[in-house]
């Protein structure tokens, strides 16, 4: 009955964490546009074959690999990021790539199955469907991949096999030390008397065997995933849980576990005034995600009341909501604010939104009043509403920049955006941020610009867009490239993929436990270096020479020197799918525990292959499947968190490990004792197992609840190769074992000697029980088939080791430094396992059932006499 509760217990909490994520998978339908006789039609993505013309535009999924052919737009971009990782989209053209070994990042002509347009429109020609595209290589890969085994489950078979051996042999040495014995006249014959103590061996292997251990390691490891869960960590595996507690390395993505994913403008530059020399102020804007929700700060740090009163911000958010293709809208299912279309676009909209409205004494504050659903685009909006476009030039390679022709009352106004270098030169005039008037731009404005433009992008490595303006002709109607000259420049930002708050601390705390990280993306060097210095990836270091390379220089390095590399590194960029589970595989070759996080697609191999796999909550289903853990709120501190977590249950796990063998270290002496001196069996099997599943199990499954150590993240990683009983405590177990073993044997022979309800015989008596039918007696021999004997001696073992589990609330501290109320559970497992040991000791058919009998005051204090100094 335990054991089938115990495999219960294990399907049961496996299958709810694999519930939690079905209700994480997002399903998303696959259609596509056609070219199917003659003209386009929308079909299931499954119908498609190589050489079908497909169409795409904003917003699309893309069915199948597929090879640029038309444009219809001045460009394509698509978002790659589930399956390269860059957190940035990537421009799409017709011209064929030249690179050698291109990795995805460099096949510019092609657009891979699963990833999402962003802007433009365009045709291509179908080249790869289902297994024989870039995600198909990925399933291949992952089919490929063994799933390894945890340390402590590795550690327990070896603990079993080794225990297996032990019993073996004892029980054939009990058999055999009783060779003598096997002709008896008791047993009638020497056949039945080699069967009676086969018996006898078999009660060893009983006592030897902790048949509850399954049950609690499976209870304890299920009682982690619960705590687990409140941390936002769905456990997948059970044992994986504690597999976190060695982990030495974790390699981490960068784009959405340490940063946000989401572009955010953190810096604007503007034009103050010139009238002492070019005056350039910079302000800065809190808040690192698509939620509305930041201030903007000068750059003393000051938060300003109204920006919008300011000329410069003003005109900022009115080009960020016009000059603009994108949407951003509130998801409340999710709860969140979402994209459509750019992600540089929509920091801007989200901009928009942060500056305000102009002219309400109450704006920001009566923003807040609105519901999330309108607060989305408030701002936007009411731009929108005000100036009407009247056309638009969209953004194009040669030119790096858009403009859309407005009408505002009576007034034509073209708001143009771009890099920095087009925009700047394209100025004649700048706007000045005091008092909203408008100045020729000359030589020391320009480099003073350019100057701000190189530390934003160079230093900061911020992504940064120029703003302008510039008024036009009444009446006009359509915008020409050369209508982009003469503009005005209103003012700079600089966004970023912004990191998350929490990360920086997360990383300390893995340093101080000994777990090296090393971040991993596909994104270019310089962007994600600086991630890593905001982070504090790099507090440590110097330089990075040595600690940060791309996948490429890494390759390229020969064998020693890549071995090296592996110890030092803590920053590999642009990487591929094959990148990353080679780091894993290189990694696991010397001999560290991995764990590895990823949300896309291209991250589901070297999930599978790692020691622990750590998908996004936001990630793919994939992602998600190939994984041991998925992190439902996709923050690297949850990692860390769980990193603690998985170190207290290894620990509680070697204590309930120890306390459950200290236990059957006892019964074995105790049962190999009586077989050497020669007196009846001390207990029967069915008691013995009594003791092993349940008075046994239930305080084990109590010290998992042992409240993990204060030091817990102080010390380094176990090593994997630790064994869980080491030499020193399997020699301090072996000794209460034997105290174990010497008590229940003394409590048995006590009745028969000195209790006054037993029959006080001479020792010799009963050595020679066994011969008692053959010789005259002062007392029947049927005295040695009294249950009271063997109560005694099972009552004994229960008690003892009652005791014994208040050795365990800890390895090395006593009782008087952490009370037994510490562990509440462990209390109530001690009274609960004695009122059991009593029922089945005073009820009849239980009693039967077990051979056991009820006992005396008298017994029970010689039990608790016997049982104390434990």
């Amino acid at each position: 009955m335990i054991l089938a509760a115990n495999a219960a217990v294990g399907v049961i909490t496996e299958t709810n964490a694999e519930k939690a994520l079905e209700e994480l998978r997002a399903y998303q339908a696959d259609i596509a546009t056609v070219l199917r006789n003659g003209c386009f039609s929308i079909l299931p993505a499954t119908e498609l074959v190589p050489g079908d013309i497909v169409e795409v535009s904003v917003g699309c999924k893309i069915p199948a690999d597929m090879r640029m052919i038309e444009m219809l737009s001045g460009q394509l971009r698509v978002d790659q990021a589930i399956l390269t990782g860059e957190s940035s989209s990537v421009e799409k053209d017709l011209e064929s790539t030249i690179a050698t070994n291109a990795v995805y990042q460099d096949k510019t002509n092609i657009l891979f199955s699963g990833t999402v347009v962003v802007a433009g429109r365009a045709r291509a020609v179908v080249i790869g469907v289902g297994a024989n595209t870039a995600m198909g290589s990925i399933r291949d890969s992952m089919l490929r991949t063994d799933d390894e085994a945890t340390p402590l489950k590795k550690k327990l078979d070896e603990f079993g096999t080794f225990l297996a051996k032990v019993i073996a042999g004892i029980c054939v040495l009990v058999w055999i030390v009783n060779i003598g014995h096997f002709r008896d006249p008791a047993h009638g014959g020497f056949l039945r008397g080699a069967i009676h103590y086969f018996k006898i061996a078999v009660a060893l292997a009983v006592a030897a065997i902790p048949e509850g251990l399954p049950a609690v390691v499976t209870t304890c490891l299920a009682l982690g995933t619960k705590r687990m869960a409140r941390l936002n960590a769905i456990v997948r595996s059970l044992p994986s849980v504690e597999t976190l507690g060695c982990t030495t390395v974790i390699c981490s993505d960068k784009t959405g576990t340490l940063t946000t994913n989401m572009m955010s403008v953190s810096k604007i530059c503007v034009v103050h005034s010139i009238k002492n020399g070019p005056e350039v102020a910079e302000f800065g804007v809190s808040g690192t995600t698509y939620a509305p929700e930041g201030f903007i700060f000068d750059n003393t740090g000051v938060q300003l009341e109204f920006p919008a009163q300011l000329p410069c911000l003003l005109h900022i958010a009115m080009c960020s909501a016009l000059c603009n293709e994108s949407l951003l809208q509130y998801n409340p299912d999710k709860g969140n604010y979402e994209k459509i279309g750019e992600s540089t676009e929509v920091a801007l909209r989200v901009l928009a939104e942060k500056v305000g409205l102009p002219g309400f004494d109450s704006m920001p504050s009566a923003l807040n009043m609105l519901s999330k659903h309108e607060r989305a685009s408030y701002c936007n909006h009411y731009w929108e509403n005000q100036f009407k476009k009247v056309s638009v030039l969209e953004f194009s390679r040669d030119r790096k920049m858009m403009s859309v022709l407005c009408n505002h009352k009576q007034m034509e106004i073209m708001f143009s955006k771009g890099a920095p270098e087009s925009i700047i030169s394209r100025c004649t005039n700048i706007l000045c941020n005091n008092d909203g008037s408008t100045i020729p731009m000359d030589a020391t404005l320009r480099a003073e610009l350019d100057s701000r433009f190189n530390s934003f992008a160079g230093k900061e490595t911020l992504r940064c867009l120029a703003l302008a303006l510039k008024i036009m002709p009444m009446g006009q109607q359509i915008l020409s490239f050369d209508d982009e000259k003469d503009l005005t420049f209103i003012g700079l930002v600089g966004m970023l993929d912004p990191p998350r708050e929490e990360v920086r601390n997360a990383m300390i705390s893995c340093m101080t436990a000994g777990i090296r990280v090393i971040v991993v993306t596909g994104d270019n060097k310089s962007t994600a270096e600086s991630v890593c210095r905001k982070i504090g990836a790099f507090d440590h270091l110097v330089d990075y020479v040595g600690h940060s390379y791309t996948a490429a220089e890494f390759e390229e390095l020969p064998g020693t020197q890549q071995t090296m590399a592996l110890q030092r590194m803590a920053l590999l960029t642009r990487v591929e799918p094959s990148h990353k589970r080679m780091l894993v595989e290189a990694l696991q070759n010397q001999n560290e525990v991995v764990a590895m996080t990823g949300d896309g697609v291209n991250d589901a191999p070297a999930l599978k292959k790692a020691d622990i796999g750590v998908a996004m909550g936001s990630g793919t289903a994939v992602a998600k499947s190939a994984s041991d853990m998925v992190l439902a709120d996709d923050n690297f501190a949850t990692i860390v968190a769980a990193v603690a977590e998985g170190r207290a249950i290894y620990n509680n796990t070697k204590q309930f490990i120890r306390y459950m063998i200290s236990s059957n270290i006892g019964e074995v002496v105790c049962i190999f004792v009586a077989a050497v001196l020669g007196i009846p069996d001390t207990l029967a099997p069915v008691q013995l197992l009594w003791v092993n599943l349940v008075t046994d199990g239930l305080p084990a499954t109590a010290i998992g609840f042992n409240k993990p150590d204060s030091d817990v993240m102080k010390a380094k990683p176990r090593k994997v190769s630790e064994a869980v009983v080491s030499g020193w405590l399997f020699f301090r177990y072996l000794v209460i074992g034997a105290y174990v073993g010497l008590a229940t044997v003394a409590g048995f022979i006590w009745w028969f000697i000195y209790s006054e309800t037993g029959p006080k015989l001479p020792y010799t008596e009963l050595m020679n029980f066994d011969t008692c039918p053959t010789r005259e007696t002062t007392y029947p021999c049927s005295i040695f088939e009294d249950r009271h004997p063997s109560t005694v001696a099972m009552t004994v073992l229960v008690v003892v080791e009652m005791f014994n589990a208040l050795n365990n609330l800890s390895e090395n501290q006593s009782l008087l430094v952490i009370p037994p109320w510490s562990n509440l559970w462990l209390v109530a497992s001690i009274i609960l396992t004695m009122l059991l040991h009593i029922l089945i000791l005073y009820v009849p058919p239980l009693s039967t059932l077990f051979s056991v009998t009820s006992l005396s005051w008298n017994e029970w204090a010689v039990i608790l006499y016997l049982s104390f100094p434990v």
